[in-house]
């Protein structure tokens, strides 16, 4: 089976914004010709580690990879020795970045594009964040990421009131990761919106990219840079529809969001496992709704997730509780539960009843190695908390945890140690406990 790299042939199309003006597919198609043309010619299993950090170089070097039958490789970070680790593990492999792209846009090329991909080649190889401990590999199949993007899609326009026009999307998370690949990459591709190229971080520069772009508008982000906008002074053009995934969000701030920014907070679910596959009304719900054609398998070591376009079903570590109407809450996650003393808690209920303490803006809870706090392993937490001392917070912690839970040791700290995808990697959080 073949499905299209572009699901509008439409050349007068717009699929980006870039340097204050719209580009159509027809150039598009141009540039992705200029790239095919300097790309290496190499056989299966060839692969391309894209480290563009243009929004528009990352689209182009990524449909000109899949014309040509290359494996997109996307590591979990650019840092140096990440990106050497993967291209040492995947023989074949060939590095590509913003001043490759910009070369080859200069050389005109008659190179011919592929735009008609097999459901079955493998696309792109996503990698986890380490959240939990080493990264992993999850290959995705064209049809795989094609069938979560067209509810990706439809989701989004179903929050629009004009359903017509071109969406324009700006997304303040790196092409590179899973979500901002789905919601950034995929979907002016293949669910026919235009993204714009850039990747604005603060307050003030958002609001400025945003206001570059035509209407109805998508933000697509992250709770860490949500809550920095509902925190700022800035003012924002009306938003259409707020994206968010990466990290729950609860719904005093989803409601803060939308008074903010005007539009729907449409929140995702999903994994690098998985890409979405749930969404739900933050500010107004509680319960994920399933898209259509899937179906949750709860077990005792995690959620088994059925999806027509899966090529088996996936294990998650999530424990969800299903209800009527294909919804779901989420319970935990199976790594979440610990045991100190022959007694049990879980971290996520932890960091919940310190976030809790007046004066808490921030906290992460976690469980070392057995050496690093002693020989009985404990948890510890970092807390930003900048009117309150460390004994002051488990002093009103104690309250309400058994003292076999207490974090030993809590430090307070001016901030967590995040990610640029605003996620704590358990590599992050044990050098921070060790400063």
């Amino acid at each position: 089976m073949i499905l299209p790299l572009f699901v509008s042939a439409d050349a007068s199309r717009p699929i980006a914004w870039r340097r204050g003006a719209p580009v159509l597919l027809a150039e598009l198609q141009r540039d992705v010709a200029s790239v095919v043309a300097q790309l290496p010619m190499r056989a299966a299993p060839a692969a391309m580690i894209n480290l563009c950090e243009d929004r528009y170089r990352f689209l182009v070097a990524f449909a000109a990879a899949l014309s040509v039958g290359h494996t997109v490789l996307l590591p979990s970070s650019r840092a140096e020795q990440v990106v050497a680790d993967v291209e040492q593990a995947n023989a074949g492999s060939y590095r590509i970045d913003d001043a490759v792209v910009d070369a080859a846009f200069g050389s005109p090329s008659t190179a011919a594009v592929n735009e008609q991909i097999p459901a079955d080649m493998t696309v792109m190889v996503g990698y986890t964040s380490g959240s939990t401990g080493q990264p992993k590999t999850f290959p995705k199949l064209w049809r795989t990421v094609s069938g979560s993007n067209a509810r990706n899609a439809q989701g989004i326009r179903a929050a629009i009131a004009d359903k017509n026009s071109p969406v324009w999307i700006l997304a303040t998370v790196p092409p590179q990761h899973m979500y901002g690949m789905e919601m950034s990459v995929l979907l002016p591709l293949s669910g026919n919106m235009a993204v714009h190229a850039g990747r604005p971080l603060f307050p003030a520069d958002i609001a400025t990219a945003l206001a570059e772009l035509p209407r109805p508008r998508v933000l697509v982000s992250t709770p860490v840079h949500l809550r920095a906008i509902v925190g700022s002074d800035q003012v924002f053009p009306p938003v259409d529809v707020i994206v968010s995934a990466t990290a729950p969000l609860d719904q005093p701030l989803a409601a803060a969001v939308t008074a903010k920014l005007g539009g729907e907070l449409v929140e995702m679910f999903g994994s690098t496992e998985t890409c979405v596959f749930a969404s739900r009304l933050t500010a107004r719900e509680e319960q994920w709704r399933l898209y259509e054609g899937v179906r949750l398998e709860p077990r005792d070591d995690g959620t088994l997730v059925h999806a027509p376009w899966f090529v088996e079903p996936v294990l998650l570590q999530d424990l969800v509780d299903l209800h009527p109407e294909h919804r779901f809450t989420v319970r935990g996650r199976s790594s979440d539960m610990i045991e100190v003393a022959g007694k049990r808690a879980s971290l996520s209920d932890l960091t919940r009843r310190l976030l809790a303490i007046e004066g808490v803006r921030e906290a992460a809870v976690f469980q070392p190695e057995a050496d690093a706090v002693g020989t009985i392993r404990r948890v510890a937490a970092l807390v930003v908390a900048p009117t309150l001392t460390a004994r002051e917070v488990l002093d009103q912690l104690a309250a309400g945890v058994d003292s076999a839970f207490l974090p030993r040791p809590l430090l307070i700290v001016e901030e967590l140690p995040r990610n640029e995808l605003g996620k704590l990697p358990r590599e992050n959080l044990l050098k921070a406990l060790k400063r």
